[in-house]
């Protein structure tokens, strides 16, 4: 390391250049691993022109991806965008891999570079690396390889059968996506070698399920096959609930190639499944660390006054919340909402009041470091605001909940700033963050395996929401395209009734 008038010199320079980048990237990683004892992966810094950021954003951040339509329009849509001056770009964008290898804008200046390498490098980084929903539910040391096995396979499949075949099957696994996650089950993780060890034995092995005699058989020979069969055990024996995978592995038909992309566009929603789940904490808990860890530059004299002013403004821009009355209010703030909560946690911890005392017990008193470590690895954003939101978080946010009901003609305010208002704040805002919010919960029933083979899915009402008809035909067209038998859903409330049923035969 060099001095500290070195990196003084180099921070306080608006102009940056690599030795800058360097000197932010050694200073802010000390910081952060003796200080905040954070533990992160490798940092990986890529310094992007505004053209190279549009094109991260039409991946979704990944260096690389298999060839599709949708990431082109991604692109143009936003390059528009961004000419004509309806929207700005990302100061930075950060990827959950091993080496974490995070973008910055080539114009940023030297504070706010050296701020989103702390915010991507340090919060980011350390997030990815220690919350649970990222251990558990994606492998960093393997995506970028699996995902240049993946454009491989791609681009030789359309070499092999035509783009525009392999144009269907993706638009209908893009259109599963957020039907081809395991919530529950933890994915293994395989490396690119032991995907193409496993490919090489899915080309070898024989189809099970469908034999293209049984189309043969008389009438009266499938009759008393499925009297046969109609003894036998259900299937599955118990609900699906990964769409995508269920028709990976029991399609009767599907090619073994098309079994692949539909494999492929699975793992992709698996290692993307844990970043919609915590984007409060994950946005909090990188501006919470860029804050404390610039507040300790200064501290210990790397940048001066000049810089800290210019720090303080990009700050509180990023954590900006337009009122609710405001014609640029479009939600809460996520970066607002994570910080202002994380925050709460160290006062609650260094000054707790008497109703601290009593809603936060085992925070009140204790180390405020290891309580927000804590809170990081352990939570998602609808358990980490059910268990942390305090009165006083509700109170400075200005937080109520209005009830919309069907049978009504009114709004109705019906949680204020009181006791029994709290809690419900606390409990609606948790919901309104859990998947089942914005993704139905859609399940595989039953198949017909022996008759007609339909693929029996039941939408499981949430809150007695119901399905938007539209888009559940739409749906379902892609599913009968990759099952390539008649697909059958419903809608069940709470008590079991069928509600409402679509069919694609």
């Amino acid at each position: 390391m060099a001095d500290k008038e070195t990196y003084r010199k180099l921070f306080c320079n608006s102009n940056w250049g690599f030795e800058t980048i360097k000197a932010a990237d050694e200073v802010t990683s000390r910081i952060g691993k003796e200080v905040f004892k954070l533990d992160t992966y490798p940092n990986q810094i890529e310094v992007v022109t505004s053209e190279q950021m549009l094109d991260a954003y039409s991946l979704i951040g990944l260096p690389t991806s298999y060839p599709h339509w949708k990431f082109g329009k991604d692109f143009v849509v936003n390059q528009n965008n961004y000419t004509k001056g309806r929207t700005a770009l990302s100061y930075e964008m950060v990827i959950n891999s091993n080496p974490c290898i995070s973008y910055n804008m080539e114009n940023n200046t030297t504070c706010m570079m050296t701020l989103v390498i702390a915010h991507a490098a340090q919060g980011h980084n350390a997030f990815f690396k220690n919350n649970y929903m990222f251990k558990d539910w994606t492998s960093a040391d393997s995506i970028i390889d699996y995902m240049v096995f993946a454009r491989d396979y791609v681009l030789k499949c359309e070499e092999e059968f035509g783009s525009r075949e392999v144009e269907f099957v993706l638009d209908a696994c893009h259109a599963l996506m957020n039907h081809g996650v395991d919530k529950y089950k933890k994915p293994s993780k395989l490396s690119p070698k032991e995907e193409q060890e496993r490919l090489r034995k899915l080309v070898n092995a024989k189809r099970e399920n469908y034999n293209e005699l049984w189309d043969t058989l008389p009438e009266i020979e499938k009759k008393f096959h499925n009297e046969r069969f109609k003894k036998r055990e259900k299937f599955p024996q118990e609900p699906e609930e990964n769409i995508l995978y269920f028709i990976e592995k029991n399609a009767p038909k599907l090619a073994v190639w098309k079994r692949e992309i539909v494999r492929i566009v699975r793992k992709v929603a698996q290692y993307f499944y844990p970043q919609a789940q915590t984007k409060v904490m994950n946005e909090g808990f990188a501006t919470f660390m860029h804050y404390h860890i610039i507040h300790q530059m200064f501290e210990e004299g790397y940048v001066d006054d000049g810089f800290m002013l210019e720090f303080l403004h990009s700050h509180s821009s990023v954590l900006y919340q337009p009122d609710y009355k405001s014609r640029f209010f479009s939600g809460l703030n996520p970066y607002t909402l994570g910080f202002n909560i994380f925050m709460d946690i160290k006062r609650i911890c260094m000054n707790p009041t008497p109703e601290d005392k009593q809603w936060f017990p085992n925070l009140a008193g204790k180390d405020w470091l290891e309580q927000v470590h804590y809170a990081m690895e352990n939570f998602r954003d609808d358990s980490f605001i059910l268990q942390y939101l305090s009165p006083k978080v509700i109170r400075d946010m200005k937080l109520f909940v209005i009830s919309d009901r069907e049978d009504e003609s009114e709004y109705e305010v019906s949680a204020i700033h009181n006791e029994t208002g709290y809690r419900k704040v606390r409990e609606t805002l948790s919901n309104s963050y859990s998947r089942t919010n914005y993704v139905p919960d859609i399940q595989v029933e039953k198949v017909e395996l022996y008759g007609s083979r339909k693929l029996h899915l039941v939408h499981n009402m949430v809150n007695s929401r119901k399905l938007d008809p539209d888009e559940a035909e739409s749906t379902l067209e892609h599913i009968r395209y990759l099952w390539e038998f008649p697909v059958q859903l419903r809608s069940r409330n709470k008590v079991g009734i069928n509600e409402d049923a679509f069919k694609v035969d």
